[in-house]
This record gives C-alpha cells, structure tokens and sequence, in this order.
C-alpha cells in the first residue's frame, strides 16, 4: 500500500523528510510536489530504483527522466559538463521551473537519461523537494507522478489514483502552483535549444541568453529523446477530447473547456497562468465524471499561449471529418 504522508509545504517535517528519503536509499519510490507537478522519485544513482519508475509508469525506456538537485552547487558537482550559460540561466531562474540538459556523468543510472550522454537537471523551487533533495544527498530522478501519456498530477490524491501500491510513499504539501511541466533547455552545445515548452516562455529565455533555437518535437516513442514531454500522446485523460478553434457544434453529453475564449456553457480558462494550474486538475475531474466527450476551444496563436497549446496538442486529437 502507498503511505500518504501530509507536509507543510513551507516547512516540511525533517522527519517526513528523512523517513522518505530512507526509502528512496533503500530503492524505493516516493512522489512529491515540484512547483510544477507531482514528481515520482527514485534515487537517480540507483538502476534497480530508476528501473521501477519506468515500470510503474509504463513510460518507454527511449523517454528520459530529470534528475533533480538541490542547489547549483549540487547541479555543477553532478553534471559531466558546466557550460558558461547554465550559470546564467540558473542565476535567472533557479530555483524554478527550468531543467538544463548537460553532459552526464556516468554517477547517473543510465536509464535516467535513456542511454544518452546528456542529462536533465532541475532546481525545484518548494521546500519539500529540496529538503527531500538534501536529506538523500544524491540527485533525485523523478517525472511527473502519473500513467505514462494520463494526464500529470497536481496534487497527491492524483498521484493515488494512477499509482495507488506502485508508490512506496507520497508526500502531500497541497496543490502545485504552476500546474504544468518545467522548461527544458539543452546547454550541452554551441548554442541553447528549447526542447521543451513551458512556464518560462521563450521570449524571457532570449531576454537572457540571446541566441536560441527552437525545437518542436513530436515522437511516437521508439526513438531516444534527449528532453522528456516529445510524444505525439501525452498528457491525455482517459475519455475522447477533441481541440476545435472556435466554430463547433456540442452535443448535450459534450464538456467543452474554452482555453483563452469566452464561449457560453465551457468552462473558461482565462489567462495562460490560470490555464497552466488549472487544466489538468479540469482534465481529471472530467474524466472522473465519465463524460461522453471533453471539447477544447484552443487558445490563441500567440507567444505567451505556447506552452498550453504545446499540452494541449498532445493531448487532443482533431475531431473526425464529416461523413459523405
């Protein structure tokens, strides 16, 4: 059985803490709040514990983890490579929803980084993944706590509701804040890459780093990835959804989400920061609901959308065509 173990989210218990991380130490799993999502951790230098992250999940072994550490200090000593920009970008944005793909160190499981030569490192922001961070004194591999392509959790019961007896325990401290999956950027070459969309939008990360390129990826999962979150499925709840732009016709039995839109009888998310910490918890209440259909009204094409639109693309489809 999973053990819920609530924290304060400010000040989390050293004892919780420690009693979770003496499981990770000794191979197990525990799932925590990053300001993002819940995360499902293991300890990152242990294949055996990377090993039941993929099985409880159902995550192929092509799509890597992040690994999470609990400073910069941690990040540089663990990483195989340190280029001059991740220091700028961790002075702008750690702690914070951004990971940094570096050269690994083979200290890592080599599953951590689906076999590549790189890895993912983040500096959460929350005191609970920190001191968890800290209390192990190894770098902590955890994506989000979910079914592999379900919907990511945003707080601890959803973590129960996919991965109830697969988790050894689960440190509740609340909702997350930011609702939707960090920003990866590889520094491991010449010139920065976005690979991931996320809460830190590509304009703040040119403001700081000048050149970047841009990369939308879109995977079916047979080939290694070097960032996490490039399916084409991804994200998706266990009823059909559909993305529209604005002309549709619902149905009774439709729940139509309005992303960005005002549309009579949806359930209108306003702003891109609503949207991101609201539209996955919407998802699952819908699912859980057994609606017949979820409706999305997609949000604008603008800059500030496009990590939304990024989740939403994936997890919707196109509404069939009209029969002849």
């Amino acid at each position: 059985m999973t053990e819920l173990v609530v924290v304060d989210a400010h000040t989390p218990q050293a004892a919780a803490l420690e009693s979770a991380a003496s499981l990770l130490r000794a191979g197990q799993l525990v799932a925590f709040a990053t300001e993002t999502v819940y995360g499902l951790g293991a300890d990152a230098t242990q294949a055996a514990a990377v090993a039941k992250i993929f099985a409880a999940k159902g995550r192929p072994q092509t799509n890597p983890l992040i690994a999470h550490v609990s400073s910069v200090q941690m990040a540089r000593a663990w990483a195989g490579g340190w280029p001059a920009v991740a220091d700028v970008l961790a002075d702008a944005f750690w702690p914070g929803p951004l990971t940094m793909i570096v050269p690994r160190t083979d200290r890592f499981a080599a599953a951590v980084s689906a076999g590549l030569e790189t890895v993912g490192l983040r500096v959460p922001e929350p005191a609970v993944a920190r001191g968890l961070i800290a209390a192990l004194g190894r770098p902590v591999a955890a994506p989000s706590a979910n079914r592999s392509e379900h919907v990511s959790p945003t707080t601890a019961q959803h973590v129960v509701d996919d991965l109830q007896g697969q988790v050894a325990m689960v440190l509740d401290s609340g909702r997350t804040g930011v609702g939707i999956e960090s920003t990866v950027v590889d520094v491991s070459g010449e010139v920065p890459v976005l690979l991931r969309r996320g809460p830190i939008g590509e304009a703040r990360l040119r403001e700081v780093v000048g050149a970047l390129r841009v990369v939308d990826q879109r995977t079916d999962g047979t080939q290694r990835q070097a960032s996490p979150g490039q399916s084409v499925r991804h994200y998706a709840p266990d009823v059909p959804c559909i993305r529209v732009d604005e002309a549709f016709e619902a149905r009774d039995s439709d729940a139509v989400i309005a992303v960005g839109r005002s549309v009579p009888g949806a359930f209108v998310l306003s702003t891109p920061e609503v949207a991101a910490r609201e539209l996955y918890a919407l998802l699952r209440r819908l699912e859980a609901r057994r609606v017949a259909r979820i409706v999305v009204v997609m949000p604008p094409h603008e800059a500030r959308w496009a990590a939304v639109r990024d989740r939403l693309l994936r997890a919707t489809v196109l509404p069939p065509l009209p029969g002849p």
